[in-house]
């Protein structure tokens, strides 16, 4: 079903714009491998970090593919029911990707990309906890892993951003604005985003300032 979906747009984005980077939002190795035999190079943005398919990052690995793994716990149902980090939700994400260091070397994945999974397993306290957090995980994994990996922030028009508003998502283009500014300040390298124009003119404002 997801193929079914999925392999008619990826034939109209390439057709339309063939040389743009494409990034494949999936959790099956299977996917990855159709993808691949169809676009050729492409980032795959696994939410499991490789934890729901067996076959993912040896997948991955053996085509070559620049890889997204995010941090999370559990399930959609359950995930907000395991928000206990008692090392603290910091130290514990950083840990969760020291480890994938090893899985990843393991399956050849030399090129990834951390995505700390903002609203997945965390709480609202925890997640601006983690996201004032985002310069010591980066440092702490470049000590760990000798090279700086990329990191992505997707937090637009989430929970943490119009909750403590009390507006609604759709009403959250100001404050996403304001926050992605911010994560560009705190290293952030990759911003997801529903609101691209917008986004652009935070990244091209931050460019401004670094001068």
């Amino acid at each position: 079903e997801e193929w079914k979906r999925l392999k008619p747009a990826l034939e109209a984005v390439r057709a339309e714009f063939p040389d743009v980077r494409i990034s494949v939002d999936t959790y099956w190795s299977e996917v990855v491998s159709r993808t691949y035999d169809l676009i050729g190079d492409f980032i795959v943005n696994d939410i499991s970090a490789g934890e729901d398919d067996p076959q993912m990052l040896a997948t991955v690995g053996e085509l070559g593919l620049p890889y997204i793994a995010m941090h999370k716990k559990g399930t959609p149902e359950n995930m907000q029911q395991l928000c206990q980090y008692p090392g603290g939700v910091v130290n514990e994400v950083a840990d969760y990707f020291k480890a994938f260091e090893a899985r990843a070397a393991e399956c050849g994945i030399k090129d990834y990309i951390m995505d700390p999974g903002f609203g997945f397993a965390k709480n609202m306290e925890q997640n601006y906890t983690l996201f004032k957090g985002m310069p010591q995980m980066k440092s702490e994994i470049a000590g760990f892993a000798g090279v700086e990996r990329k990191l992505l922030v997707g937090i637009s028009r989430k929970g943490m951003i119009w909750k403590p508003l009390g507006i609604t998502p759709h009403e959250a283009l100001c404050g996403t604005c304001a926050m992605n500014l911010q994560a560009l300040l705190l290293g952030a390298d990759i911003l997801r985003v529903h609101d691209v124009a917008e986004a652009v003119q935070c990244v091209k404002l931050w460019e401004c300032l670094k001068g």
